[in-house]
């Protein structure tokens, strides 16, 4: 055998072990678009699971009180963020099925977001109130902004943490009746802040448009909603949907509605109304009010189907097993949903051809072709709340 003949078939059979070894390789690789996490609230712990399947891939364990956890998604969708109500921060990592960091950063948290370039990760704190700003990579702390002082040594609880474009967060303060701004787009470490007072009595969660145009607080002192245009912050906080449910008792209310879940379909917002069985709908073109939708209690997420042909509503305790499909276009309720007692949360798919719901009394999740409503799977979960997809990583405001 000539060397030229020797070099030729040596190259062969390393060409050969390479592609050997690249096929073993790829069949123990998977993508991210088709995972997510659902909290089992009662024992501290996530499933990973399989939208696509329908399936459980992995538990992961550990992650503290968990009974009003949310989760935000870094950019690779590998990531995911964990916010805990005894302060913990947790990321966990999709593919691995387990802890990557943790920290427990304040005694009593509601939630966070993470910034347009994913690089930092901010925590709303009730206890001490203010918000931590996170190195995504490392969770290093990397900022502290502590909220209005309200006497004793206490501060204001912070709520409606949302991400805006610019690297920006903004914030409600609850006690002390404001909306802040931290701008993180020149350093880190050091934010810019503007800071609105006087918004409307108790701001209690909050919303950013999916244009990251328009940061729309709810109010719970009063009926209305406080909103500041983030292209024009300089314009200052207005009031829309200004005494919606005047004249009208307003009921107990046994679970605070939710917004970040807020639903914008045929060119209008469709939010809970606090203490009241309807759905408001809003032109967003003028913000003014355009109808009230009754419902089979009092909503808690109003969240539209992609597409926007239908929302679908949730309800608060005594109503909690019921769901409800709002036809858009219609503005009434097309159809009844009885999953079962506690359903929780609700998440689209990206499309929208299923949504899964946390049916928590029944330690189940629940898959649904939404054209259809018929159940499509049934997952077991110890006390499911929330459920997150990773394709929230790529939309502002989740």
């Amino acid at each position: 055998m000539s060397f030229r003949t020797l070099i030729l078939a040596s190259a062969a059979a390393l060409a050969l072990a390479a592609g050997t070894v690249g096929t073993a390789a790829a069949a123990d690789l998977r993508g991210t678009g088709d995972l997510g996490l659902v909290i089992e609230r009662a024992i501290g712990q996530v499933a990973v699971v399989d939208r696509l399947q329908n399936s459980r891939l992995a538990t992961v364990k550990g992650l503290g009180d968990l009974s009003h956890a949310s989760v935000v998604f870094g950019p690779s969708e590998r990531y995911a963020y964990v916010f805990g109500r005894d302060g913990g921060l947790t990321k966990v990592d999709m593919l691995t099925g387990t802890i990557d960091r943790r920290v427990v950063q304040s005694g009593n948290s509601i939630g966070g977001a993470i910034s347009e370039d994913g690089r930092l990760v901010a925590v709303a704190n009730y206890e001490p109130g203010g918000v931590k700003v996170f190195d995504a990579d490392t969770l290093e702390l990397l900022a502290d902004i502590p909220a209005t002082a309200i006497g004793d040594g206490k501060r204001s609880k912070v709520v409606g943490l949302e991400d805006a474009p610019g690297n920006r967060f903004v914030f409600s303060l609850y006690d002390t009746d404001e909306i802040w701004i931290a701008d993180f787009s020149a350093d880190p470490r050091a934010p810019v802040l503007t800071q609105f007072a006087g918004i409307g009595r108790q701001p209690y969660d909050a919303l950013v448009s999916e244009d990251g145009r328009w940061y729309i607080a709810g109010l719970f002192g009063e009926d209305g909603l406080a909103m500041l245009d983030l292209w024009y912050p300089e314009r200052g906080v207005r009031r829309v949907l200004d005494g919606y449910g005047r004249g009208a008792e307003p009921l107990p209310v046994y679970k605070m509605p939710h917004l970040e879940g807020w639903a914008v379909a045929a060119g209008k917002a469709w939010l809970p109304a606090i203490g009241r069985h309807s759905v408001l709908v809003v032109d967003l073109a003028t913000w003014q009010q355009v109808a009230e939708i009754p419902v089979h209690g009092q909503p808690v997420f109003v969240m539209a189907r992609p597409g926007g042909r239908h929302v679908w509503v949730n309800f608060a305790l005594p109503d909690n097993g019921t769901v409800q499909v709002i036809d858009t276009e219609a503005l009434a309720v097309a159809d009844t949903l009885t999953p079962g007692p506690g359903v929780l949360h609700m998440e689209f798919t990206p499309r929208g051809d299923r949504v899964w719901l946390s049916v928590r009394d029944r330690d189940e999740v629940h898959v649904i072709d939404t054209e259809s409503r018929e159940t499509l799977a049934v997952l077991p979960a110890d006390k499911p709340s929330g459920i997150f997809f990773t394709s929230r990583a790529h939309r502002i405001g989740l």
